[in-house]
């Protein structure tokens, strides 16, 4: 057995796990700077850096930024969008929801594509995909001319009714690809196989606007791995919680869009069956972002849609809510007022400890003032930290609003702290959960260092910080499996179904995925799926998705729903009437080993390293300072103490202990 190894780029830092299993065994991890104007080579620095040899890698899976960041930042390609004659202004027009209702000056979210880039072809399908009205070649003469004069790289399609019959789709990338064989071509059945016409537009203008960046990026990384001997496929961690080979996410790279963060919510699912808490709050502060999630009964949870910058996705994914929150976040003026973040230094310059060239304070340039970081021990000590550069930067400010630069540093806390309290709401109480039930999972560069704060804001009654939480996202790509989804619409009254009904469409989905997985070179003894209904009580908009076992029962379906209404929304109507809209199959191949999170402790040395003053509520303590690694199973410590380990460090303020559970986890429960 050669090195399985797990690569996740962060705004201002790539990380890595590396996973021994020749007869050594041990899981191993680092991180490097990300190299934001090409992420591979931060990626193949780390590799050179902590994998002993490269051609003996055995599995290579990576979590990547680079088409969520295309999203953000707006410099994704320009995308000429293709619809049906007639309903052009569908994705112009959008919905009539308003995202701010009290807005006095509410704009709609900018669109991808603007109007003009909307083109018509003439074609017609009827809502049971029966052509009404053959596509009309001729129609696409204005479109070729527009592609070839003005340069355009990318098209999305998205006709009405394609997700029903997407014969018409097919045949305008078959003859846009005889006179253009490198054109990105997205077809909106293939990317978003659901009714809604705006939506599924939507989703597919997106995957079209990212994926000259992701396709560029992810055949750069492979050739250049190539040239370094790798010679293990390398895999993508996909936003509904599974991997894929690079060849689809290049096709796909829609499906990329959350791969880092939703890394982080696979081990905390992991996290969960090993530890017995079925139900966890996860927290990631990295160095740009704050990204959470959920895991509920030891699985997390997963949405069918979502949106992003108030653009609607459909494709099923893994719950996460970020916010522009880290280590990195800049403080600064607004009226007079001290504001922290979501502008962030990322990691060029990066705060201004870090000696490349910031001049703004940051989250990380407090928490070092305040003593709460070791300028000589950042890294595991393979980075230093510049103490004057971080206060001047500080006093900057501090002048500013009269305030002294500790007071200054603790209100910039304070702040942040405030901002992640606010987003953990969002995710629990807001949708009425009790986040009380919780265990606080902290994970990321950041966020052991602020998870007790977070938790006493939400009541929340203990903290679990892994094994190397800085590189805990990584970590989870390796304990995942591969996965496709596929969902075919089924808009029927429950009433008017047999058992059968529902059996021959699971059936058929069953076969696809199943098709899906053998180009992935999935055996079939080592596939295994999911089946799901979205459903709704009749008159109803939205839906419930209902989970459906291997038997089907039409009965049982009917109370499962009902129970789901009541545990999504508080109140059910049985007996009222119900009816499908879309039936949905995730199709899995086994592909994780069991990977362990930490390595044995070093037992016998001294686990103190020093002892350093700490503010704590504008109060110096002597605070002991201890390793990770050399702490003996289940020792316990009473707050206030640091916890140092190379990819992160552990606060335990005063009122708060600290102890190993036969995990090796921290658990900090409050007095």
């Amino acid at each position: 057995m050669g090195y399985r190894v797990a690569m996740d780029i962060g705004g201002t830092f790539t990380d890595f796990v590396v996973v021994d299993g020749g007869s050594d065994g041990g899981t191993g991890s680092g991180k490097v700077l990300t190299t934001p104007a090409n992420p591979a080579d931060g990626v193949l620095e780390g590799l050179r850096r902590f994998v002993p040899e490269l051609s003996e890698i055995d599995f290579l899976v990576h979590g990547t930024t680079v088409g969520l960041n295309a999203f953000l930042e707006r410099k994704g390609t320009r995308v000429l969008l293709i619809m049906t004659e007639g309903v052009r202004d569908a994705y112009s027009i959008a919905r009539h929801d308003r995202k701010e209702l009290y807005a006095l000056r509410y704009h709609k979210p900018e669109r991808l594509v603007p109007r003009r880039d909307v083109v018509e072809v003439v074609e017609r399908l009827r809502w049971d995909g029966t052509v009404e009205k053959p596509l009309d070649g001729a129609s696409l003469a204005p479109v070729v001319a527009r592609i070839r004069d003005e340069g355009i790289e990318a098209v999305a399609v998205c006709l009405i009714h394609g997700y029903v019959n997407p014969v018409h789709e097919l045949e305008v990338r078959d003859l846009l690809r005889d006179e253009f064989p490198d054109l990105s071509i997205t077809l909106s059945h293939e990317i978003a196989r659901e009714w809604r016409e705006y939506e599924r537009a939507s989703t597919g203008v997106l995957n079209a606007y990212i994926a000259p960046r992701v396709e560029g990026y992810l055949s750069t990384l492979e050739r250049e791995l190539g040239e370094l001997d790798v010679s293990s496929p390398l895999y993508v961690m996909q936003s509904n919680g599974g991997i894929t080979s690079a060849r689809t996410a290049r096709s796909e790279p829609i499906q990329t869009l959350l791969s880092g963060p939703v890394g982080g919510t696979i081990g905390g699912a992991a996290l969960a069956r090993a530890t017995g808490r079925p139900n966890l709050l996860c927290i990631d502060m990295g160095g740009t972002s704050f990204d959470l999630s959920l895991v509920v009964g030891g699985e997390p949870t997963v949405g069918t849609e979502t949106e992003l910058e108030g653009l609607p996705i459909l494709m099923p994914l893994v719950d996460i809510h970020t916010i522009g929150a880290g280590g990195g976040s800049l403080a600064w003026l607004e009226a007079g007022g001290l504001r922290v973040g979501p502008q962030s230094a990322g990691a060029d310059p990066g705060p201004a400890c870090y000696g490349r060239g910031g001049t703004q304070p940051t989250v990380t340039d407090a928490n070092l003032h305040l003593g709460r970081l070791d300028s000589g021990y950042f890294l595991g000590g393979r980075m230093g930290l510049d103490e004057d550069a971080a206060e001047t930067a500080l006093a900057g400010i501090a002048a500013q609003v009269g305030l002294g630069v500790t007071e200054l540093a603790e209100g910039m806390l304070a702040i942040i702290n405030a901002r992640m309290a606010d987003a953990m709401r969002t995710i629990t109480v807001k949708q009425g959960i009790d986040p009380r039930e919780y265990s606080l999972v902290a994970f990321g560069g950041a966020g052991p260092m602020h998870a007790v704060w977070l938790a006493e804001e939400l009541e929340i009654g203990e903290v679990v910080v892994p094994w190397n939480p800085g590189t805990f996202s990584a970590w989870g790509m390796l304990q995942t499996d591969m996965r496709h989804d596929v969902v075919q619409s089924f808009y029927r009254p429950l009433a008017e179904l047999e058992d059968a009904d529902v059996r021959t469409v699971l059936d058929e989905l069953e076969e696809e995925g199943a098709a899906l997985l053998e180009r992935e070179s999935i055996g079939p003894e080592e596939r295994y799926s999911a089946r799901s209904a979205d459903m709704r009580y009749v008159g109803q908009e939205y839906t419930v998705n209902v989970p459906l076992g291997r038997e089907i029962s039409l009965v049982e379906i009917d109370g499962a729903f009902h129970d789901a209404h009541r545990v999504r929304y508080g109140h059910s109507t049985p007996g009222a009437p119900v009816e499908f809209v879309n039936l949905r199959l995730a199709a899995l191949g086994r592909i994780a080993t069991a990977v362990g999170a930490s390595t044995a402790p070093a037992i016998g040395e001294d686990p103190q390293l020093g002892i350093r003053k700490i503010v704590f509520a504008g109060v110096e303590h002597e605070t002991p300072i201890v390793l990770r690694e050399r702490l003996p199973e289940r020792s316990s410590y009473d707050g206030p103490v640091v916890i140092e380990e190379q990819s992160s460090t552990t606060l335990v303020p005063p009122g708060s202990t600290a102890t190993l559970d036969e995990h090796r986890n921290i658990v900090i429960t409050r007095a």
